[in-house]
């Protein structure tokens, strides 16, 4: 990958208000593959209850829309915005954090798709997300 096209992902993870208070963070990008690795840790404004063990839906659901935006982004070269996408949950995320890993299936000249798997630190598959993103820049 290109120190430009890193600089800029991390330009975008950095001027978010929103992906920095989740405290994500990409921790893999592989422009050939069109995928996105990004972690995200049980923050407890992120947390489903106050004894914080486990992640709230909502939080998830920004977890897979920002890794899947993100793997769009890799083949349109900045952040796109969000159409639609949906969520199922599989068990319960708790832990430590969560890993989101997303894969641009097709990003053609108006939509783009992402399918995102998120896992728990133990490797078990917690929730899958499929999300359309405007294939355009904006």
């Amino acid at each position: 990958m290109s120190q430009e096209l890193r600089q800029l992902f991390d330009s975008l993870i950095e001027e978010s208000p929103f992906i920095q208070s989740c405290g994500m963070e990409v921790v893999d990008l592989n422009v050939e593959a069109g995928s996105v690795d990004m972690k995200m840790p049980l923050l407890p404004n992120l947390a489903r209850d106050k004894a914080a063990t486990q992640f709230h839906g909502g939080a998830i659901a920004s977890l897979i829309d920002t890794a899947g935006d993100l793997a769009v982004a890799l083949s349109v070269g900045g952040a796109v915005p969000t159409i639609n996408f949906r969520v199922d949950f599989i068990r319960p995320s708790g832990g430590p954090y969560l890993i989101a890993k997303a894969v641009a299936r097709r990003v053609g000249r108006s939509v783009g798709v992402a399918d995102v798997d998120v896992y728990d630190e133990q490797g078990r598959l917690t929730a899958i997300g499929r999300g359309c993103y405007s294939a355009q820049k904006g």
